[in-house]
């Protein structure tokens, strides 16, 4: 069992800031995902836990002991490529136990690490083959079971599943998830762009952006209660609605004037002073209902995308604004050119004043 702390972290190369003042409390057991734009510094700041890069300010402690100085191998720390990295003359066998050659484990030592290993990654039948006769989710799985058999304190995953197709990755998802169930007590961080992966798979997510980090939270808080505009339309696909207004009403109850003509209510309380405040209105697509009677917004539906348990209706832009999306229930074909008014029950309708969500003034 691992405890990190990742105090004031930063990176930069030369003149360039790439990461500032990361702070991250990690508990011993828990499953960290680090997701965010391109170029954000997930996988860079995954390697500097790793020690393949080198910290340029603040403290990496594990379990209390400063790791900024202490070389990769003496860290406790596994980790999982992208590309496998797998030694092509080897079998898999050979592999998983390459490091513990290394380490001048016993034979004994080392059949019993890698056969549990194979065991619980179903690799028991591809032991004595060469990684060029297994597919690519058998290849992961020999990466994989080349860290446990290191038993470390802590594993690190960057994008372990983004060079296998869909459903492959599916597949190798539940293996992960399953792998972290047979080991509670293993610290576990995982890097990734794909939302679906983060959202199942983490016990809290960090969203990374603008150098820094944006949110850290369960997957539900980030999906439920973004705490600022990023966070609301980088969680989900599509992305959150974003609708500009001016409060005209206030209390437990918020009332918004739309600048396209809709009102909204929102349970996101507000107070007397915020009265004439502009925000921004934010609505899932997922969110959207038809209306019968007062809309949030109502527009014509330009494209229709019918995916089976639901329709993706996307409605002309208005200007230079994005165009507004709804998910609605079951196959719409019926609505492409028609116009249409939504609404949103005002328990989902987020507020945003300057980029922060008011739930956290």
């Amino acid at each position: 069992m691992a405890d990190l702390k990742l105090e004031n972290i930063a990176k930069s190369y030369g003149e360039v800031s790439v990461l500032k003042d990361i702070n991250l409390d990690i508990k011993a057991g828990e499953l960290i995902v680090f997701v965010g734009p391109s170029g954000c510094g997930k996988s860079t700041l995954l390697r500097m836990i790793a020690g393949l890069e080198k910290i340029s300010g603040g403290t990496l402690e594990i379990d209390g002991v400063r790791m900024n100085d202490v070389p990769p191998a003496n860290r406790g720390i596994a980790m999982v490529f992208q590309s496998y990295a797998l030694y092509p003359h080897m079998t898999v066998r050979d592999n998983m136990a390459f490091a513990l050659k290394i380490a001048k484990k016993s034979k004994e030592e080392i059949d019993a690490a890698v056969g549990k290993a194979a065991k619980m990654l179903q690799l028991e039948p591809y032991l004595d083959r060469l990684p060029k006769a297994l597919s690519g989710g058998q290849r992961q799985r020999v990466a994989i079971g080349r860290a446990i058999v290191r038993d470390p304190k802590v594993y690190l995953f960057d994008e372990p599943l983004s060079n296998l197709d869909a459903a492959l990755r599916v597949a190798t998802r539940i293996e992960i998830a399953q792998l972290k169930e047979a080991m509670p007590d293993r610290t576990m961080i995982y890097v990734t762009h794909d939302q679906v992966e983060a959202m199942t798979l983490a016990t809290r997510i960090v969203v990374l952006a603008n150098k820094g980090i944006a949110q850290v939270g369960t997957p539900l808080d980030l999906y439920e209660r973004p705490e600022n505009e990023f966070v609301a339309q980088f969680i989900g696909s599509p992305s959150m609605n974003l609708l500009p207004g001016e409060v005209v009403a206030t209390g437990e109850m918020t009332t918004v004037k739309l600048a396209g003509g809709g009102v909204a209510k929102s349970t996101v309380p507000t107070r007397p002073e915020d009265m004439g405040l502009k925000v921004n209105i934010g609505v899932r697509p997922e969110d959207f209902v038809p209306a019968e009677g007062e809309a949030i917004y109502t527009g014509h539906v330009d494209i229709v995308e019918a995916l089976g348990e639901v329709t993706l209706l996307y409605f002309e832009p208005d200007g230079e604004a994005d165009p507004v999306i709804a998910k609605l229930p079951g196959i719409h074909h019926d609505r492409r050119h028609s116009q249409l008014a939504l609404t949103a029950d005002p328990a989902k309708v987020h507020l945003f004043a300057d980029g922060r969500s008011l739930l956290y003034r």
